[in-house]
């Protein structure tokens, strides 16, 4: 679908509510969306946007600095030793890298979690073949991660090695 005003994809798709049961709907690109949501010059004789507006505003980032401009906090800088996953590459693909992120990055998930699901505590089925113990996960995952880079740097034989112990460590569990 092509924005309403100009030929380039619609990012955004607006709904208006005008009164009781009847809406207008808008199909717009980034910049266009930005000149829709964003207040009027004149805002004494236009109507009040919406607080829900507001916020869809806020978070798709009208009018507002891109994120990546943003300044990088503390916690964006704390690196998982077991994955090396940052904060801040959590922060944009919204997935951790290994089961032990989750006391590494403890303080910063605990409100993030609580927030989204209303608890911090998993309830639950759980994988037949995951590690029972948190030393044979950081050790499956530390062997997983060596066998990524020996496949990367085409050690086959070491590559070989390292799948044959992973096999061992899943089947001991068993």
């Amino acid at each position: 679908m092509k924005c309403q005003k100009c030929a380039k994809p619609a990012t955004f798709h607006i709904t208006d509510v005008i009164e009781k049961g009847k809406h207008q709907e808008f199909h717009f690109c980034d910049e266009h969306a930005r000149q829709h949501l964003a207040p009027p010059e004149d805002a004494a004789e236009a109507p009040p946007i919406g607080e829900l507006a507001k916020k869809l505003a806020s978070h798709a980032g009208v009018g507002s600095a891109p994120p990546t401009l943003r300044e990088p906090s503390p916690a964006d800088k704390q690196v998982c030793p077991v994955c090396q996953i940052t904060f801040l590459e959590f922060r944009n693909s919204g997935r951790l890298g290994c089961p032990y992120d989750y006391e590494v990055f403890r303080d910063e998930l605990m409100p993030l979690l609580e927030s989204i699901h209303g608890e911090t505590r998993h309830s639950g089925k759980v994988p037949k073949r995951a590690p029972r113990n948190t030393q044979q996960q950081t050790t499956l995952i530390q062997l997983r991660n060596e066998l990524k880079r020996a496949v990367a740097a085409e050690d086959y034989e070491a590559a070989a090695k390292l799948r044959d112990k992973i096999k061992e460590i899943e089947q001991d569990q068993d």
